[in-house]
């Protein structure tokens, strides 16, 4: 499928590149791809949570705390 890419957006994928971080456009553009879905996903982890929260889904931080130290394996005193 063939795309013309906008100028603004070319010149910021030739700007990446001559940065050196990238060695072509599909690198710039994958890593893009990648940031924006790890961007969506946390945005959704972000509401989710509000939402728990507003539904009054919650538990204390000490209990948190305590429970997520035992399933990790990590000392109280740490």
């Amino acid at each position: 499928m063939a795309y013309q890419i906008p100028p603004d957006v070319d010149a910021g994928i030739r700007e990446e590149m001559l940065s050196g971080r990238y060695a072509s456009q599909d690198e710039v553009l994958r890593q893009a791809l990648r940031a924006l879905r790890f961007q969506n996903k946390e945005i959704m982890a972000i509401r989710e949570g509000i939402a728990d929260m507003e539904a009054g889904r919650t538990m204390r931080l000490r209990d948190f705390d305590r429970d997520f130290r035992e399933r990790n394996n990590i000392p109280q005193d740490a």
